[in-house]
């Protein structure tokens, strides 16, 4: 039985993880050991939508939250520069569902416009399905309260920007510590062993700490799982190589126009910048491959984006002299196991995805969500272990290849790093870790037309954003001749359908505040 369970580590992982058990199961003895000497990393400002689930499942009040944690609302992300350097190739990659009322063939009824109209702009295809987009387009926010916006829900359709120290703060004192989570403010300086795992650890104070089980939240050292069961580590930097980051943090210049409703995502020469727009400040990084710019080439490219019109509000050069830049470097990929004997890795010590798409804080509720259903049954069997591993570790794959698209897709050959990523990439469909990629060339040949089921996620908006169709003409001309149908007819009023709804959702957000004026009026004004 898993009555007493130790956490090691602080920051967002340990408390999240915290926050879950203790909602979860409160007649357990949970216990944090934080190190006062170990400060977290503090970056992973940016969430996936999944943080809305994690929240509303543990009971989060979410205006003492937004105060706390000094947060904003995010309804998607925006990309540029990822699929053409020579050009605005921007796209936007909305939360939730399309709309897809009013069309004959659904998606297919923009991938055929595309096809008459070669040169619609790639940006068109979210705004023909989504309102969000709209609101991303004007920056703007609405609760849809008249349900004038689409099936747009900002309950389930949002995710978050807030501060990484500041959330597992805010936990930690307004949630986990008031439901007697005991916090222990010691460093590990020793750890003995049994055939079960680990049976306690040795504190500097000379405490001795036992548990039933131990959850390793310390980061990318991984002191439980790596260091002392010696889990072995598997690296995807074959695949994804950037394995370092500079972020810094940026005071607002105009807050009206940066405080935006997105992630902004700007690839340059080797790697991406983010810009993650809090309430009171702005967060930004660079993320970069070590293989291909030093650390001081690469902070020079991120200060010449800081000054560049890449963001909404090019810096100065003195400006961006006076910042406080941080050198972050990443451990890429996940071990073989996470939840080995009486072990359980949560957070950066289980493994990491290089940051694109906000998915460090989202592996962390994903697990937990697995880890509660295992601890749900009581006693833990290697049954238990076992699905755990598999579920999580299909979780972790199937990011990762959603994440490799981003670069597979590309069609940047401006620098070596980007010929190079690529090559590492463009065999994608080959990858065997899982059906995901089975799954996109089953829709690219035409096997099936339900391409923008769940089963796909996100996976459509970011192939048509990067200019690959699921629906192309061979595809269409096939269909027709298989099917002995023809998609065009009605060709016009389709593609009115979709201009006019484009237009109604224009109208209406106009009419919606901004993100600033939404986020002071709801949460900020005294």
């Amino acid at each position: 039985m898993s009555e007493n369970i130790v956490i090691v580590g602080g920051g967002s992982a340990g408390w999240m993880t915290a926050a879950m058990l203790i909602h979860s199961f409160p007649e357990k003895n949970i216990t944090v050991i934080e190190d006062p000497e170990s400060p977290p990393i503090g970056v992973g400002e940016s969430t996936f939508d999944g943080i809305r689930y994690f929240c509303e499942f543990i009971g989060i009040d979410q205006k003492s939250f937004f105060k706390n944690t000094d947060a904003s609302i995010k309804i998607g992300l925006s990309f540029s520069k990822f699929f053409n350097n020579k050009k605005d190739d921007s796209f936007v990659y909305p939360f939730g569902e399309p709309y897809l009322a009013g069309t004959k063939w659904g998606l297919e009824d923009w991938m055929i416009k595309k096809y008459v109209y070669p040169d619609t702009p790639i940006k068109d295809f979210a705004e023909s399905y989504f309102a969000q987009a709209s609101l991303i387009k004007h920056n703007k926010f609405s609760e849809n309260n008249n349900g004038k916006l689409g099936n747009f829900n900002p309950n389930l359709h949002t995710a978050l920007h807030f501060d990484a120290i500041k959330f597992g703060g805010w936990l930690r004192d307004h949630f986990c510590l008031p439901k007697n989570v005991k916090l222990i403010k010691d460093k590990v300086v020793n750890i003995e062993l049994s055939e079960n795992g680990i049976s306690s650890l040795i504190l500097s104070s000379g405490s001795n700490v036992s548990a039933d089980l131990f959850i390793d939240c310390t980061g990318f050292k991984s002191l439980l799982l790596d260091k002392i069961l010696k889990e072995p580590f598997i690296s995807y930097e074959d695949v994804l190589p950037n394995n370092r980051a500079w972020a810094t943090r940026i005071p607002y210049k105009d807050k009206e126009r940066e405080l935006r409703n997105v992630t902004t995502c700007t690839a340059i020469e080797s790697g991406w910048c983010w810009d993650i727009p809090l309430w009171s400040r702005l967060g930004s990084g660079y993320v970069y491959s070590d293989k291909y710019e030093t650390p001081e080439s690469a902070l020079e490219q991120f200060k010449n984006y800081l000054m560049s019109e890449n963001i909404a509000v090019p810096r100065t050069r003195d400006e961006v002299d006076s910042l406080q830049f941080n050198d972050v470097k990443m451990r890429v990929g996940i071990h073989e196991r996470t939840f080995v004997k009486n072990v359980v890795a949560i957070g950066l010590s289980a493994g990491f995805i290089e940051p694109l798409e906000s998915n460090g804080l989202f592996t962390v509720h994903e697990f937990l969500f697995q880890l509660v259903r295992a601890l749900q049954r009581g006693s833990i069997s290697q049954w238990d272990r076992d699905v755990y591993n598999r579920i999580t570790k299909e979780t972790f794959d199937g990011f990762v290849d959603f994440i490799r698209l981003h670069y597979a897709l590309t069609n940047r050959t401006d620098t070596k790093y980007w010929k190079d990523i690529f090559n590492r990439n463009h065999n994608i469909l080959n990858n065997n870790r899982t059906s995901f990629s089975n799954r996109l060339e089953e829709v690219r040949l035409n096997k099936t037309r339900n391409f923008y089921a769940p089963a796909t996620g996100g996976t459509t908006w970011i192939t048509s954003g990067m200019n690959y169709h699921l629906l192309d003409n061979v595809s269409i001309r096939l269909g027709e001749i298989k099917n002995n149908m023809n998609y065009k007819v009605d060709l016009d009023t389709n593609f009115k359908n979709l201009e006019s709804k484009q237009k109604y959702w224009e109208d209406e957000s106009l009419r919606s505040p901004s993100m600033y004026e939404y986020l002071k009026f709801k949460y900020y004004e005294e």
